[in-house]
């Protein structure tokens, strides 16, 4: 997997930076991802994500997570790839945006540790960007099952 982390906070250590590659390429690969495929994630601050939470969703008050799916939408110009090129097109699913805070918040909160609560924020947003949604009821069981074979497979339990 291509991921790009961006730390806008300069608060997280090499060891939350690990933890979100491995974990996404663990979950990449449990799901039977394309190596190819390109994704980043954003830690950010509870005023930041505000700030996105409300210009995009209309919800006036800082979030844990945020993710932004990129849909293939059949553009009129499409990119033609020769049939002998000895590549593979890469696909971008989208971005994730994590605040730090709420991580910090909810792991004291839920009496767990914060890199639990980061591996969980982390993998939720990456379900969004591969078509999971908990927002629709057939779906909701579907996602958090998932999610929480993927966290546990992985070691990253409650």
């Amino acid at each position: 997997m291509d991921l790009e982390i961006y730390d806008d906070t300069k608060q997280a250590d090499s060891n939350w930076i690990e933890l979100i590659r491995a974990v996404l390429e663990y979950a990449g690969n449990y799901l039977k991802l394309p190596e190819e495929t390109e994704m980043s994630v954003t830690l950010m601050d509870n005023e930041h994500i505000h700030q996105i939470n409300k210009k995009y969703r209309g919800v006036d008050k800082p979030t844990d997570v945020i993710s932004f799916a990129i849909e293939e939408t059949g553009s009129e110009d499409p990119i033609i790839i020769p049939a002998d090129a000895d590549f593979k097109e890469p696909k971008n699913i989208g971005d994730i945006m994590v605040s730090v805070d709420k991580v910090k918040e909810q792991a004291a909160y839920l009496q767990h540790s914060e890199e639990r609560e980061l591996g969980f924020l982390v993998i939720h947003g990456f379900l969004h960007l591969n078509g999971y949604d908990h927002m629709k009821s057939e779906d909701e069981k579907v996602m958090f099952s998932l999610q929480r074979k993927i966290l546990d497979a992985y070691g990253l339990k409650r």
